[in-house]
């Protein structure tokens, strides 16, 4: 008796799986892990992949505003030079388009728009890096606990981050970032980019800790940690060893979605006087700095809020590719929750 399987173009009743998965899965063949059918994935989504090399080129770029700065422009992102970069009236004057002079303009206090741009692009980038990686080590670890031990370290860790849930992100961020600039918190005197990071690192912690608590959850009842258990391993060489890896697509997913966050709610905050203290520059501080220039300067504020949505926008075209590359049936959920409300 001849067995055959089902057609791809047909799609598979018994299993659910759309003829786009089955012909992969049959084009690809056995044997192949997840991070190669997912980098397959990614491979083909172009622009998943522009959009990911274009915050590559913003990141290199910043990197490089010590060698534009010292070895271009001349100046320094603070050097001042009112008297040669304004106008009779006070208005600062705009893009020359000259990489050794004032490309960008210069802001109402002589300073050189495109070298604190690029400082700024700086300092917004670590300070989203740095709360990602606090977002990312707290939200996970607490959440293997918590999914793992269950019981009462789940319920205590749980409520917590319903309580940190229940407040939006920009209100909690501005309530610690305040109590930070006018009574100090700890180490932290006053606030400084390491402040902003902390303070934008915890307010997304839950953000983490919920999806990747239900994902353990459902790993700890799998045979291999049934068989780790017999084997007499403990229970942080299982959470270490054998449930943090198969996590590892999650969080891969996360660590972009969660930058561009970091980074909008970086310029927010600094926008609104929680965040970076003059006259550090980074994105948020040069937006508030040129608010009070328009429309006479639109520049002050059109240049780094250009720079805020091209990066932003880029991190989070990517993060939703990786996330097509890594779980493709999301795509088809989504699909299929559109057609179902239309209908």
């Amino acid at each position: 008796m001849t067995i055959t399987g089902p057609n791809p173009a047909e799609g598979a009743p018994e299993t659910g799986l759309p003829p786009a998965l089955l012909h992969e899965a049959a084009e690809v063949g056995p044997g192949v892990g997840p991070w190669a059918l997912a980098w397959r994935r990614l491979r083909r989504n172009r622009v998943a992949l522009f959009f990911g090399g274009l915050f590559l080129l913003i990141v290199v770029i910043c990197l490089l505003a010590p060698v534009y700065s010292n070895d271009i422009a001349h100046i320094g992102p603070n050097d001042q030079n009112v008297i040669n970069t304004t106008n009779a009236i006070g208005i600062p004057i705009g893009p020359t388009w000259r990489f050794d002079h004032y490309f960008l303009g210069a802001d109402n206090l002589g300073r050189d728009v495109a070298v604190r741009l690029l400082y700024g692009g700086r300092t917004s980038l670590e300070v989203g890096a740095v709360a990602t990686l606090i977002t990312m080590v707290l939200g996970v670890l607490l959440a293997i606990v918590a999914g793992y031990f269950r019981g009462l370290a789940d319920g205590i860790l749980s409520r917590i981050m319903d309580v940190i849930w229940a407040y939006p992100v920009v209100l909690l961020g501005i309530v610690l970032g305040t109590v930070i600039a006018v009574r100090g918190l700890g180490p932290f005197k006053s606030t400084t980019p390491l402040s902003t990071a902390l303070v934008i690192g915890f307010v997304y912690i839950p953000y983490v800790f919920r999806p990747v608590r239900a994902q353990v959850l459902v790993l700890r009842e799998r045979e291999f940690v049934d068989a780790a258990r017999q084997q007499g391993l403990s229970a942080g060489q299982i959470m270490l060893g054998e449930i943090l890896p198969n996590l590892s697509s999650t969080i891969v997913v996360f660590v972009p979605l969660i930058l561009a966050n970091a980074i909008l709610l970086e310029a927010a905050l600094t926008y609104l006087g929680a965040g970076i203290n003059p006259p550090n520059a980074s994105w948020g501080t040069m937006i508030s700095d040129g608010i009070n220039e328009i429309p006479a300067a639109f520049h002050l504020v059109l240049v780094p809020g250009i720079m805020l949505v091209l990066a932003v926008m880029s991190v989070n075209i990517f993060g939703d590719g990786l996330r097509d590359a890594f779980d493709p049936r999301s795509r088809v959920r989504i699909a299929i929750a559109s057609t179902s409300q239309g209908d």
